[in-house]
């Protein structure tokens, strides 16, 4: 098994090569997990300029390690940065992010005041979608204010207004994955982020959208992700 740079975390992890991809394992992208690029892809993202990459490699982080926290599996290919920056599952506001660590330790503690270790926090930034650790720090600092958090160096706990807020937020439920297949083209996202997915987050589920599955070009992920998720949705209208 080979060594490689993770571009998204920055860190030297394992990569094994299954095909058209390359599996990259337990970096600060998927902490005890993995994920898959695209061999092709892997130059095409290297060679974007400095600012995309500041901005969208964390972003590019925080969704692998998301997603493979709920059980999902990530494949992705040099297309899916504008599909993930576009997608109206990123949180942008603090107040969103700030959601995303009190679920994050919801779905990692039985009960309130149970702890919860976050290793190197300088490296998990990305639980946040924040772009520094900075961002993170007074997300933490804001959520210890609002009493809806505690925190001694590295270990982390939920209040029990933080595990009420934290529980509401999943629906009460540990969210399982679950695909969403949109067509592209002409389904209005907007209305499924806003009118869809909490209902699927409802019922238990945290929906992830996936790429077009008539892609040949990364079928093999396609089945795989599939048979690993909970459930798929798919949005038919108009398809042969």
């Amino acid at each position: 098994m080979d060594m490689k740079r993770c571009l998204f975390c920055d860190q030297i992890v394992h990569v094994q090569f299954i095909g058209e991809y390359e599996r990259f394992a337990n970096c600060s992208c998927a902490p005890g997990d993995s994920y898959s690029l695209s061999k092709d892809s892997y130059e095409q993202f290297h060679a974007l300029s400095y600012a995309v990459k500041r901005q969208m490699f964390p972003i590019m982080s925080a969704y692998i390690r998301e997603t493979t926290d709920v059980g999902g599996a990530v494949a992705l290919s040099f297309e899916d940065l504008e599909k993930i920056e576009q997608s109206p599952l990123i949180p942008v506001t603090i107040e969103d992010k700030a959601d995303r660590l009190l679920q994050y330790l919801y779905r990692h503690s039985e009960s309130p005041l149970q702890p919860v270790v976050i290793h190197r926090l300088s490296d998990s930034y990305n639980l946040t979608y924040s772009l520094n650790l900075q961002e993170l720090v007074y997300i933490i600092e804001r959520l210890k204010d609002e009493l809806l958090i505690e925190r001694i160096g590295t270990t982390f706990k939920l209040t029990t207004e933080g595990w009420s807020k934290a529980e509401a937020l999943s629906g009460g439920k540990r969210l399982k994955s679950c695909l969403v297949y949109l067509d592209h083209d002409t389904v209005n996202r907007a209305d499924w982020a806003e009118q869809v997915f909490p209902r699927i987050e409802e019922c238990g589920y945290s929906p992830l959208l996936g790429d077009d599955a008539q892609d040949s070009e990364s079928s093999d992920y396609h089945v795989r992700n599939i048979t690993e998720s909970k459930l798929v949705v798919a949005d038919l209208t108009g398809q042969s």
